[in-house]
């Protein structure tokens, strides 16, 4: 099995939680979201080292109050995001030391699995890309800017796709370079991927891997972690 490094980003303010704090600050039964997260990474045998993105003035937080309070030793970079996703992204990437598999993870969403984390690094060896996901549990409509509806989706062709999102780094890391000379966000790593021309193997996630976004998540990321600690 190639080495593999999880890129973990958690530079973004999380607004739509509406705490005035950072969502991966925030506790869930006496931990920060952003520790569990780095707890499901550390404690995955097939992860060989972290590099956490965050906020450029909270990377003494993290490296104080995260990472040296709890002991992530696996974390062996520290680094400051940017303005957009990508930007946090790409400057995780170019944090990694060596070749093999990268795996880029949300820091709000903290109840990845191992088999989510081994099933991605096996897919991204195979496949070069790979992304976890579930199949919606809604109908799914394209609604017209009259506001009526225009057509139903079939369900069975839809993924919701989630994080981890791995990659061979040299893939991935060639995608980021070439993207900084255009002017396109993306909020998903698969579609910066796809925009080059690379194919990404879809996988079975959880609808428990869930990302942690407004107060609503909160009250549901509790339920699961009382479920998973009995």
């Amino acid at each position: 099995m190639d080495k593999a490094c999880a890129v973990i980003v958690a530079a973004g303010k999380g607004k739509r939680m509406g705490t005035g704090k950072n969502k991966q600050f925030i506790d869930i039964k006496g931990k920060p979201v952003l520790c569990r997260t780095l707890e499901a990474f550390s404690r995955c045998p097939a992860v060989d080292e972290i590099v956490l993105v965050c906020a450029g003035d909270e990377i003494g937080y993290c490296r104080d109050e995260i990472v040296g309070k709890y002991g992530f030793e696996k974390v062996k970079s520290i680094v400051s995001g940017g303005t957009e996703r990508q930007d946090s992204v790409y400057s995780g990437l170019s944090a990694v030391k060596g070749r093999g598999i990268v795996l880029i993870h949300d820091g709000a969403r903290p109840f990845v699995t191992n088999k989510i984390i081994n099933d991605g690094i096996r897919f991204a060896e195979e496949y070069g890309a790979s992304a976890c996901g579930v199949t919606p549990k809604d109908t799914i409509k394209v609604k017209g800017e009259s506001g009526f509806s225009e057509c139903t989706l079939d369900r069975s062709r839809l993924f919701s796709v989630q994080t981890p999102q791995c990659f061979k780094i040299d893939l991935i890391l060639g995608c980021y370079e070439k993207l900084m000379d255009e002017e396109i966000i993306f909020t998903d790593d698969t579609s910066v991927a796809e925009h080059f021309g690379h194919k990404v193997y879809l996988y079975e996630g959880s609808y428990e891997n869930i990302k942690i976004t407004t107060p609503e998540d909160l009250a549901v990321a509790e339920s699961i972690l009382s479920k998973l600690e009995k």
